[in-house]
């Protein structure tokens, strides 16, 4: 794989950033660590899993397969929710944030965490409070970077307006909700992240089994066993009736379908080589179930879409760009 680095930063990544949700529930350990191994052995090196996946089982499962390979893996990992039950548990808050940091470097069997994100914002806690609380886990070393994730375009750039004026370290990525279905980053996020030079490192980047070719509108159900049958029981975003009433989603699919065809690839790579190919974009978030559904993602990263390509996915995934956006743009293109 060819190194990127994260934002403005010297900090390389790997093109294809791991994501960890499955570890402890959809896969179990042995299964996990072979899922790892198949991401290190393609030059992946850059990992995501966040304190609350599976009670803290995520965390624990990287910090053993961790062992002996630290320095050559980039650890992401987030705060702000918690399982948990009662005061001080959940939040930004400084006591949180410490006793979180602390909880997560124990879980990871490491001294520092590489990219330490907020994993949304927290409208309770003073945002002073919780940004001169990651400056010093930084200065600490505890800490190397620290990012954000599920924060409005004018919360993101509020933050790092303040850390600017108070000295403190700044965000340098952004993890936002990022796909050919979801696009919504681009209006204002992308805007912030390119003035303010943060990484996009996009989460869900296959929303959920959508942009892998199992979907189809003449079935008018989900696909048997995938995440969005269990998005569609239990109320989650991916779901079936979120999508499935959209004309532009059976755009995109039939799209995807028609170039995934013509390339004899699979549709979850042609997904995937649209993202790479945004210049706004570091690395998306690849999850699996299991090394044979990673193995069929890695090979994203040996090829790209042509220009015709890309603007095909382009036009099928284009968003109906609202007020005051529109006018914006209808000024910029008679100029």
């Amino acid at each position: 794989m060819k190194y990127r680095f994260l934002g403005r930063t010297g900090l390389e990544v790997s093109p294809l950033a791991l994501g960890t949700m499955t570890f402890g529930r959809e896969a179990d350990e042995p299964t996990s660590r072979r899922v790892l191994d198949t991401f290190a052995d393609a030059g992946g090196n850059f990992v995501d899993t966040a304190d609350v996946y599976n009670g803290g089982a995520s965390e624990e499962i990287l910090g053993r397969w961790l062992k002996g390979r630290r320095d050559d893996v980039v650890v992401a990992t987030k705060v702000r929710y918690n399982a948990s039950e009662g005061p001080n548990t959940q939040g930004l808050s400084r006591r949180r944030i410490i006793a979180a940091v602390e909880e997560s470097l124990r879980r990871l069997e490491t001294d520092y965490i590489d990219l330490y994100q907020i994993h949304a914002w927290d409208p309770m806690v003073p945002l002073e409070e919780t940004l001169s609380t990651l400056d010093g886990l930084v200065r600490s070393g505890k800490v190397r970077y620290i990012g954000a994730s599920n924060v409005t375009a004018s919360q993101l750039q509020k933050a790092v307006d303040l850390s600017r004026g108070n000295g403190w370290e700044p965000f340098r990525s952004l993890q936002p909700l990022y796909n050919l279905l979801d696009r919504d980053a681009e209006l204002e996020l992308f805007d912030v992240c390119r003035a303010e030079g943060l990484g996009v490192v996009a989460w869900s980047p296959l929303r959920g089994g959508w942009l892998t070719g199992r979907m189809r509108r003449a079935d008018g159900a989900p696909a048997p066993g995938t995440r969005v049958e269990t998005a569609e029981k239990l109320g989650w975003g991916e779901s079936w009736s979120a999508y499935a009433a959209e004309e532009r989603t059976w755009r995109i699919l039939d799209t995807l379908d028609e170039i995934a065809g013509e390339r004899s690839r699979p549709v979850p790579q042609v997904a995937l080589a649209w993202l790479l190919a945004q210049p706004d974009l570091t690395a998306p978030i690849v999850g699996a179930r299991d090394a044979g559904q990673l193995a069929e993602l890695l090979p994203v990263t040996e090829w790209a879409l042509s220009e015709d390509e890309l603007a095909r996915l382009d036009e099928a995934s284009a968003i109906r760009v609202p007020y005051p956006y529109s006018e914006i743009a209808k000024g910029a293109a008679g100029r």
